[in-house]
């Protein structure tokens, strides 16, 4: 009933910048939380960040300074600006959003992933 795309991911040098941005669709009445997380080979998938509908954001102590998560409220989207990249930065990305549908249920939905690589 809803779906979250994520595009931006790449390849980047260290000291570089990208920024990530999720879309969501489909049966949307609201949407509540949304984040970031990354998930690198052998690891636990960890947030990264997180904001609420009202803008208040929160950061995995790993990324602050470096990465700011933001959000458009009318077009259902969120974003990662991702600056001074490091190669432990490097990770597949997802989205994650708690939405409210029309029918009055809340879905905790997942985008599908993006890969991030930090290499010279």
């Amino acid at each position: 009933q809803v779906q979250l795309v994520e595009s931006g991911g790449g390849l980047v040098q260290p000291g570089g910048s990208l920024r990530l941005s999720c879309a969501a669709s489909g049966n949307i009445f609201r949407i509540d939380a949304m984040g970031w997380y990354r998930q690198a080979p052998g690891k636990q998938r960890e947030l990264v960040a997180g904001i609420t509908s009202g803008g208040s954001t929160n950061y995995a102590d790993s990324v602050k300074g470096r990465f700011a998560i933001s959000r458009d409220n009318a077009k259902n989207t969120v974003y990662l600006q991702m600056n001074s990249l490091k190669p432990e930065d490097t990770a597949v990305y997802y989205c994650n959003a708690d939405v409210l549908t029309y029918g009055m249920s809340w879905y905790n939905s997942w985008g599908q992933g993006t890969q991030v690589t930090v290499s010279s």
